[in-house]
C-alpha cells in the first residue's frame, strides 16, 4: 500500500485507495460501506489535516483549470486544485497580485480556502477567505452548494477554514488585487529582544501593508529582524530578476537541522548587511524564500518535522512569547521562528486559526519522546493564555487543546458531510 505524506513527513499514513479526480463536472466516487474520504491537493499542508489513514483520499491536482477571469476587476474564477503559484504566474504580469498569501505559493487555492491561510498582511487584510466571493462545494449525496458571504452564508463560514470536511471545493472565485510591478520596497528592521520588537513591529503596522519578523531563539536569545513591506510604486527602471532554485537531492537518514549548524547560521543571518533604507526585491524573495530550495522538506531527515505554530490574544501574547522561548531554551531545543502580529479583523470561519493576538511558528525535528515533552509545556502556555495551535501545521494537538482553542467545533460539526473524514479530525474530535 502507498503511504502518503504531508509536507512535514509525518505521520506516514496508507490510505485505503487514492482517487484521481477527473473533472469538477462529476459527482464523487462511489465510496464503499463505512468508507469516509477527505481532499488532498498539493500535500503542503504539515502533519493530517489532509491525510485519511484507512480511508480514501481524493486527489485535485487534476482540477487545475482557470474557468472566467475579468480584467478589469480582477474578480478570478478556478478550478480547487489550481495553485497559488498559477494564479501568479497568470496574473501578476496583467497587474494584479493575491490579497492574502502564505509563505509558500506551492498549495492549491482549495487547501487555501480549507485552511483559511493568513499571510504578513492580516493587520490589512485579513485572511484568504475574506477576498472569497463564493465557492461550489459538493456533497457525499451529489447535492451542489453554491455558497458565499452573502449567500448560504452558515455554509461559507463552515467551508472557510472547515479542514476540506463539509465536503469537496470545487471551484472559488477570489477577489484579486491590484498592482503595479512584481517588485516589493522592503524596510528591515533589526530589534535585540522582544520588546524592541514589539514597538518595531506596532509602528511598522501603521505604515506598512506586509510585516513579519524572523527570530533567533537558538542559545536564548530574543533577537531578530522584522521585514516591512509595500508593492512597489510605477517604475519604469526596474531591475532583471531571476528566480534561482536549489534542490536537496538527498534523502538524509538524520536530521540535518541542528543546534550545532543552527547557531552559526542565525548568528550570521542576523549581523549580515541590511540596507540602510528601503530596498526594492522582487516579490518572490520576499513572500515565498524558502521556495528558493526545493524538497527543503528533506533537510530534516526520514523522521520529519513539527512545526509549532499558536496565536495568542493581544493581552497574553507579549507575556506568553516570551514563557514559551524560556522553555524552548531550558529544554535546548534551539530553533529560529517566525513571528507576526496579526491584526484586529475577526476571521469568516468557524474553525478560522488567525485571530487578534500575535502568531509564533517554529519548526523542530522529530526527536520523538523528547519533542512531545518539549510541546506539552507550550501546549500549556498556549491553553493558560485562551491561544490555539494551527490545525494545517499540526500532527499532535490533543483533543482538549482543539477544543479549548476552537470553542465552535461543535456548532461547525453540523455541517460535516457525513462521508468525509480526516485522520486529524478523528484524533481531536472523534474520540
Amino acid at each position: 500500500m502507498q503511504q502518503i505524506l504531508s509536507w512535514n513527513r509525518f505521520p506516514r499514513v496508507e490510505p485505503a485507495r487514492v482517487e484521481d479526480l477527473a473533472t469538477r463536472h462529476d459527482n464523487l466516487p462511489e465510496l464503499g460501506l463505512g468508507e469516509r474520504c477527505i481532499a488532498y491537493g498539493n500535500g503542503r499542508s504539515y502533519g493530517d489535516v489532509c491525510l485519511n489513514e484507512g480511508g480514501v483520499l481524493l486527489r485535485t491536482r487534476r482540477l487545475d483549470h482557470f474557468i472566467a477571469f475579468d480584467r478589469s476587476t480582477g474578480l478570478l474564477t478556478c478550478e480547487a486544485g489550481v495553485r497559488l503559484v498559477d494564479i501568479l504566474s497568470f496574473a501578476v504580469p496583467q497587474g494584479w497580485f493575491l490579497p492574502v498569501t502564505p509563505g509558500t505559493r506551492f498549495v492549491t487555492v482549495g487547501g487555501a480556502v480549507a485552511n483559511d491561510v493568513h499571510g504578513k498582511n492580516h493587520h490589512v487584510q485579513g485572511t484568504f477567505g475574506h477576498h472569497v466571493v463564493q465557492l461550489e462545494l459538493l456533497r457525499s449525496n451529489g447535492e451542489r452548494i453554491i455558497c458565499g458571504p452573502d449567500l448560504r452564508s452558515e455554509w461559507f463560514a463552515a467551508t472557510v477554514g472547515g479542514l476540506g470536511l463539509t465536503g469537496l471545493i470545487t471551484w472559488i472565485q477570489l477577489a484579486l488585487m491590484p498592482m503595479c510591478n512584481p517588485f516589493m520596497v522592503v524596510q528591515p528592521h533589526r530589534f535585540r529582544g522582544l520588546d524592541e520588537f514589539w514597538s518595531i513591529s506596532e509602528m511598522a503596522e501603521r505604515d506598512w501593508p506586509y510585516t513579519v519578523a524572523w527570530l533567533d531563539c537558538a542559545g536564548g536569545n530574543r533577537r531578530g529582524i522584522l521585514f516591512a513591506g509595500r508593492h512597489a510604486p510605477v517604475k519604469d527602471d526596474l531591475p532583471v530578476w531571476r528566480e534561482r532554485r536549489r534542490n536537496v537531492a538527498f534523502d538524509p537518514p538524520f536530521s540535518l537541522i541542528r543546534k550545532i549548524s543552527l547557531r552559526p547560521f542565525n548568528i550570521a543571518y542576523y549581523y549580515r548587511p541590511l540596507p540602510r533604507g528601503p530596498a526594492l526585491i522582487h516579490h518572490i524573495p520576499y513572500f515565498y524564500p524558502l521556495d528558493a530550495v526545493l524538497n527543503w522538506n528533506r533537510l530534516y531527515g526520514r523522521r520529519g518535522f513539527f512545526q509549532y505554530q499558536c496565536v495568542l490574544p493581544p493581552e497574553c501574547a507579549r507575556a506568553g512569547i516570551d514563557d514559551m522561548l524560556t522553555i524552548i531554551h531550558r529544554r535546548g531545543a534551539g530553533s529560529c521562528a517566525v513571528l507576526k502580529a496579526f491584526g484586529a479583523r475577526r476571521s469568516i470561519g468557524m474553525l478560522s486559526f488567525a485571530r487578534p493576538g500575535a502568531t509564533l511558528a517554529l519548526d523542530f525535528p522529530n526527536h520523538g519522546d523528547t519533542t512531545e515533552k518539549l510541546f506539552t509545556e507550550l501546549d500549556a502556555v498556549v491553553r493558560n493564555a485562551g491561544g490555539a495551535l494551527y490545525p494545517a501545521k499540526d500532527a499532535r494537538m490533543s483533543g482538549e487543546m482543539f477544543r479549548v482553542g476552537y470553542p465552535a467545533w461543535e456548532q461547525f460539526s453540523e455541517f460535516i458531510d457525513p462521508r468525509f473524514s480526516s485522520s486529524f479530525w478523528r484524533r481531536v474530535a472523534e474520540q
